[in-house]
Protein backbone atom coordinates (compact mmCIF):
# COMPACT_ATOMS: atom_id res chain seq x y z
CA UNK A 1 0.00 0.00 0.00
CA UNK A 2 1.30 3.44 -0.92
CA UNK A 3 2.20 5.70 1.96
CA UNK A 4 -0.09 8.62 2.68
CA UNK A 5 1.35 11.91 1.49
CA UNK A 6 1.83 14.84 3.81
CA UNK A 7 -0.67 17.61 3.12
CA UNK A 8 -0.48 21.31 4.00
CA UNK A 9 -3.84 23.05 3.67
CA UNK A 10 -4.37 26.82 3.85
CA UNK A 11 -7.20 28.56 5.73
CA UNK A 12 -8.19 32.24 5.92
CA UNK A 13 -8.31 32.38 9.73
CA UNK A 14 -7.37 30.45 12.86
CA UNK A 15 -10.77 28.75 13.16
CA UNK A 16 -9.68 26.31 10.40
CA UNK A 17 -13.21 25.67 9.18
CA UNK A 18 -14.37 24.33 5.81
CA UNK A 19 -12.33 22.71 3.06
CA UNK A 20 -9.52 25.25 3.03
CA UNK A 21 -8.54 27.76 0.38
CA UNK A 22 -5.48 26.02 -1.06
CA UNK A 23 -3.13 23.09 -0.63
CA UNK A 24 0.65 22.73 -0.91
CA UNK A 25 1.77 19.59 -2.67
CA UNK A 26 4.44 17.49 -0.95
CA UNK A 27 5.70 14.98 -3.52
CA UNK A 28 8.29 13.36 -1.22
CA UNK A 29 7.38 12.76 2.41
CA UNK A 30 9.94 14.05 4.95
CA UNK A 31 12.36 11.47 6.32
CA UNK A 32 11.68 12.86 9.81
CA UNK A 33 10.28 15.86 11.64
CA UNK A 34 10.84 17.60 14.97
CA UNK A 35 7.98 18.64 17.25
CA UNK A 36 9.28 21.07 19.86
CA UNK A 37 7.63 21.90 23.20
CA UNK A 38 8.97 24.41 25.69
CA UNK A 39 8.16 26.09 28.99
CA UNK A 40 9.27 29.60 29.90
CA UNK A 41 10.47 30.53 33.39
CA UNK A 42 11.65 33.79 34.89
CA UNK A 43 15.10 33.12 36.34
CA UNK A 44 16.15 36.68 37.09
CA UNK A 45 18.20 37.06 40.26
CA UNK A 46 18.14 40.02 42.60
CA UNK A 47 21.47 41.74 43.14
CA UNK A 48 23.39 40.09 45.95
CA UNK A 49 21.08 37.04 46.14
CA UNK A 50 22.89 33.70 46.64
CA UNK A 51 20.68 31.95 44.08
CA UNK A 52 17.45 32.09 42.11
CA UNK A 53 14.07 30.40 42.13
CA UNK A 54 12.44 29.56 38.82
CA UNK A 55 9.03 31.18 38.44
CA UNK A 56 6.65 29.91 35.79
CA UNK A 57 6.14 32.49 33.05
CA UNK A 58 4.18 30.74 30.31
CA UNK A 59 4.06 28.05 27.64
CA UNK A 60 5.09 29.31 24.19
CA UNK A 61 3.48 27.90 21.03
CA UNK A 62 4.72 24.49 19.92
CA UNK A 63 6.76 24.26 16.70
CA UNK A 64 7.20 21.61 14.03
CA UNK A 65 10.14 21.57 11.60
CA UNK A 66 11.26 19.29 8.76
CA UNK A 67 12.83 19.23 5.29
CA UNK A 68 10.84 19.19 2.04
CA UNK A 69 12.57 17.98 -1.13
CA UNK A 70 11.75 19.28 -4.60
CA UNK A 71 12.90 17.25 -7.61
CA UNK A 72 12.67 17.72 -11.39
CA UNK A 73 15.13 15.04 -12.50
CA UNK A 74 12.42 12.54 -13.43
CA UNK A 75 13.00 10.47 -10.29
CA UNK A 76 9.41 11.19 -9.21
CA UNK A 77 6.91 9.51 -11.60
CA UNK A 78 4.61 11.85 -13.54
CA UNK A 79 6.37 14.94 -12.21
CA UNK A 80 7.81 17.25 -14.85
CA UNK A 81 7.22 20.55 -13.05
CA UNK A 82 10.32 22.74 -12.73
CA UNK A 83 11.84 23.07 -9.25
CA UNK A 84 11.32 26.85 -9.22
CA UNK A 85 7.63 26.39 -10.08
CA UNK A 86 7.23 23.79 -7.32
CA UNK A 87 8.80 26.13 -4.78
CA UNK A 88 6.71 29.08 -5.97
CA UNK A 89 3.53 27.00 -5.59
CA UNK A 90 4.55 25.99 -2.08
CA UNK A 91 5.34 29.59 -1.12
CA UNK A 92 2.01 30.82 -2.53
CA UNK A 93 0.14 28.60 -0.08
CA UNK A 94 2.44 28.71 2.95
CA UNK A 95 4.60 31.82 2.83
CA UNK A 96 3.31 34.61 0.58
CA UNK A 97 1.34 37.53 2.02
CA UNK A 98 -2.38 37.01 1.39
CA UNK A 99 -3.97 40.37 0.57
CA UNK A 100 -7.47 39.13 1.46
CA UNK A 101 -6.55 38.51 5.09
CA UNK A 102 -3.57 40.94 5.24
CA UNK A 103 -1.15 38.25 6.44
CA UNK A 104 0.16 34.84 5.30
CA UNK A 105 -2.27 31.92 5.38
CA UNK A 106 -3.12 29.82 8.41
CA UNK A 107 -2.16 26.18 7.79
CA UNK A 108 -2.88 22.64 8.87
CA UNK A 109 0.06 20.27 8.41
CA UNK A 110 -1.36 16.74 8.32
CA UNK A 111 0.61 13.51 8.02
CA UNK A 112 -0.26 10.26 9.77
CA UNK A 113 -1.03 11.13 13.39
CA UNK A 114 0.43 14.64 13.05
CA UNK A 115 -2.28 17.30 12.75
CA UNK A 116 -0.71 20.70 13.40
CA UNK A 117 -2.57 24.03 13.15
CA UNK A 118 0.03 26.67 12.49
CA UNK A 119 1.77 29.29 10.39
CA UNK A 120 5.05 29.03 8.52
CA UNK A 121 7.65 31.11 10.37
CA UNK A 122 10.84 30.27 8.45
CA UNK A 123 11.93 28.69 5.18
CA UNK A 124 15.49 28.15 3.94
CA UNK A 125 16.00 26.70 0.44
CA UNK A 126 19.25 25.05 -0.68
CA UNK A 127 19.88 23.83 -4.25
CA UNK A 128 22.04 20.79 -5.01
CA UNK A 129 21.76 19.77 -8.69
CA UNK A 130 21.63 21.94 -11.82
CA UNK A 131 21.37 21.86 -15.59
CA UNK A 132 24.28 23.24 -17.59
CA UNK A 133 22.52 26.61 -17.80
CA UNK A 134 22.19 26.79 -14.00
CA UNK A 135 18.52 25.79 -13.80
CA UNK A 136 18.04 23.89 -10.51
CA UNK A 137 16.91 20.26 -10.69
CA UNK A 138 16.87 19.52 -6.97
CA UNK A 139 16.24 21.62 -3.88
CA UNK A 140 15.67 21.16 -0.16
CA UNK A 141 13.52 23.55 1.86
CA UNK A 142 14.05 23.51 5.63
CA UNK A 143 10.77 24.78 7.06
CA UNK A 144 9.51 25.60 10.54
CA UNK A 145 5.88 26.04 11.58
CA UNK A 146 4.56 27.59 14.79
CA UNK A 147 1.26 26.68 16.42
CA UNK A 148 -1.47 29.25 15.71
CA UNK A 149 -4.82 28.79 17.44
CA UNK A 150 -7.02 31.35 19.19
CA UNK A 151 -8.10 31.39 22.83
CA UNK A 152 -11.65 30.26 22.00
CA UNK A 153 -10.32 27.18 20.20
CA UNK A 154 -8.06 26.32 23.13
CA UNK A 155 -11.08 26.50 25.47
CA UNK A 156 -13.22 24.47 23.06
CA UNK A 157 -10.61 21.74 22.71
CA UNK A 158 -10.23 21.57 26.48
CA UNK A 159 -14.01 21.18 26.82
CA UNK A 160 -14.07 18.51 24.10
CA UNK A 161 -11.94 16.31 26.34
CA UNK A 162 -14.82 15.84 28.79
CA UNK A 163 -14.71 12.13 29.76
CA UNK A 164 -18.50 11.68 29.97
CA UNK A 165 -19.43 12.76 26.42
CA UNK A 166 -19.89 10.72 23.24
CA UNK A 167 -19.38 12.78 20.09
CA UNK A 168 -21.03 12.19 16.72
CA UNK A 169 -19.11 13.48 13.70
CA UNK A 170 -20.48 13.67 10.15
CA UNK A 171 -17.70 12.88 7.70
CA UNK A 172 -16.92 15.41 4.96
CA UNK A 173 -14.91 15.02 1.78
CA UNK A 174 -11.19 15.13 2.59
CA UNK A 175 -11.56 14.24 6.29
CA UNK A 176 -9.04 11.91 7.86
CA UNK A 177 -9.48 10.00 11.10
CA UNK A 178 -6.43 11.54 12.84
CA UNK A 179 -7.67 15.04 11.91
CA UNK A 180 -11.17 14.28 13.25
CA UNK A 181 -9.68 12.97 16.51
CA UNK A 182 -7.63 16.15 16.81
CA UNK A 183 -10.73 18.33 16.30
CA UNK A 184 -12.80 16.42 18.87
CA UNK A 185 -10.22 15.34 21.47
CA UNK A 186 -7.38 17.76 20.80
CA UNK A 187 -5.14 14.72 20.22
CA UNK A 188 -4.81 12.81 16.94
CA UNK A 189 -3.34 9.68 18.58
CA UNK A 190 -6.81 8.29 19.47
CA UNK A 191 -7.53 7.35 15.84
CA UNK A 192 -6.92 3.59 16.33
CA UNK A 193 -9.30 3.45 19.30
CA UNK A 194 -11.97 5.32 17.33
CA UNK A 195 -11.51 3.03 14.31
CA UNK A 196 -11.96 -0.02 16.55
CA UNK A 197 -15.00 1.53 18.27
CA UNK A 198 -16.66 2.08 14.85
CA UNK A 199 -15.56 -1.30 13.42
CA UNK A 200 -13.65 0.41 10.62
CA UNK A 201 -11.64 -2.07 8.57
CA UNK A 202 -9.90 0.68 6.54
CA UNK A 203 -9.78 3.90 8.53
CA UNK A 204 -8.18 5.70 5.55
CA UNK A 205 -11.32 5.20 3.44
CA UNK A 206 -13.95 7.35 5.16
CA UNK A 207 -17.26 7.73 3.33
CA UNK A 208 -18.48 11.38 3.15
CA UNK A 209 -21.91 11.82 4.75
CA UNK A 210 -21.59 8.86 7.09
CA UNK A 211 -21.56 9.28 10.87
CA UNK A 212 -18.61 8.49 13.07
CA UNK A 213 -19.01 7.90 16.78
CA UNK A 214 -16.24 9.11 19.06
CA UNK A 215 -16.42 7.50 22.52
CA UNK A 216 -15.71 9.23 25.85
CA UNK A 217 -12.08 9.44 26.87
CA UNK A 218 -11.01 7.04 29.57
Amino acid sequence: MAKDKMSITAYPNNKYQGKGTGKASVKINPASYSHDHSVQYDNSTAQGAPGTTLKFKGIPPETVSFDIHFDATGAIPNNTVAVKTQIDQFKKVCFTYNGKIHEPNYLIVSWGTLVFKCKLISMNVSYSLFKKDGTPLRAKATVKFEEAIDANMIAKEANNKSPDLTHVFTIKQGDSLPLICYEVYGDSSYYLEVAKYNNLVNFRNLKPGSELYLPPLK
